[in-house]
């Protein structure tokens, strides 16, 4: 639980209640998203919000888990829009990278002068994944990535590439080279942007592959790691802020006069998601807590974000059901709100697939704690 905060946390969390307030709540309708967007990313810099996900080599303060799950549990809690631009790149798979990649890509995805994206799933029709033929000074690439996290705008790719006689490898792909096609643009229900890419024959220079090959899978999976706890801290947010819309609600008499949460069969289902957050909450501060203590939190972080993101999804669906037809109109929040989170539990790992990771990781293992 979010007890026993040092007072720099306590003040860090009042920093984003009051950014939630006063910059990212405000109507803004009047702006596009993109000025939106611009106007959001000045003023968290001006907080120092941005770069909180950044490294102090790029001018990053380089925060914990734990004070980043304050951050964004915090910032959620008020389901605001544009919530996606108040934190700054992270180095991702490029983490700790050396030249030409750290001059080439890193530094300027931390400045903002170049997108990057992430490939790791192929489509379910595609037999073989995507695969490289390394030379003495280039790699050639053929496959697929069917969900390409980011990718529609990408200035380039870091691929997940099974090279011959090494394994899989992650690989820096620009999108712009000859053979990188851009087979299809989609969003999804979350209003995320991704995309498809084709590779055929593309040549990347051997400089391109990042850290040792046949060392990709854990370097993904660090990263995914980390998007674990992000979701499962926004998740927890949303959570907070779904408890709160119903108190109002239940607390607002309906048309005998009765506060809405009189029934006792409303209470009861009530009770049961503050039930359900109370345990999300506490999970989330701990595994945060074990990750700043540089604990390995793989299985720990799959606990939290399937945890969380099927409670998130479970109450807004309640919630629904509690506050009734109204909350099916496109616009209203819950309605926004259910669409956002239903996606979650497919992103960075199926719910389904992650249990079984979970369990791999106790019984074949030994890893992981309750």
């Amino acid at each position: 639980m979010p007890d026993h905060l040092t007072p720099e946390l306590v003040s860090l969390r009042t920093l984003c209640q009051e950014f939630a307030q006063n910059t990212l709540l405000p109507d803004t309708a009047h702006e596009s998203p993109q000025a939106s967007h611009a106007r959001i990313r000045h003023a968290s810099k001006e907080a120092g919000l941005f770069t909180m996900t950044q490294p102090t080599a790029f001018g990053g303060t380089q925060a914990g888990q734990l004070a980043l799950t304050v951050a964004r549990e915090t910032l959620a809690s008020f389901n605001p829009p544009y919530l996606d631009a108040v934190f700054g790149p992270s180095p991702g798979v490029l983490a700790g990278v050396d030249e030409p990649l750290k001059s080439s890509y890193l530094a300027p995805l931390m400045a903002g002068e170049k997108r990057g994206s992430f490939g790791f799933t192929e489509p379910d029709d595609t037999p073989a994944p995507t695969s490289g033929k390394l030379s003495a000074d280039q790699l050639i690439v053929n496959g697929k990535k069917n969900y390409v996290t980011g990718g529609a705008d990408a200035d380039f790719i870091n691929t997940l590439v099974h090279i011959e006689d090494l394994g899989p490898s992650m690989v820096v792909i620009d999108t712009h080279l000859p053979g990188v096609i851009l087979h299809n643009k989609f969003t999804s229900l979350d209003g995320s942007h991704h995309a498809a890419f084709l590779f055929e024959d593309v040549a990347v220079p051997r400089a391109h592959i990042i850290g040792e090959p046949g060392g990709g899978l854990p370097r993904a999976m660090r990263q995914i790691g980390d998007t674990r706890l992000l979701f499962a801290a926004q998740a927890v947010g949303y959570m907070l802020w779904v408890l709160n819309f119903l108190n109002r609600h239940l607390l607002a008499p309906d048309k005998s006069g009765t506060p809405r949460g009189d029934k006792e069969v409303v209470r009861w289902r009530y009770a049961d998601l503050r039930i359900q957050a109370y345990a999300a909450r506490s999970m989330l501060y701990r595994t945060a807590r074990l990750a700043d203590q540089g604990e390995n939190i793989v299985n720990e972080a799959i606990a939290c974000k399937v945890f969380a993101t099927e409670g998130i999804g479970h109450m807004v669906d309640t919630a629904i059901q509690l506050v009734g037809g109204t909350a099916l109109v496109e616009d209203h929040p819950l309605s926004t709100l259910y669409k956002k989170v239903r996606a979650w539990r497919l992103a960075e790992g199926a719910s389904d697939v992650l249990r079984l990771n979970l369990g791999r990781g106790i019984l074949e293992l030994g890893k992981g704690r309750i």
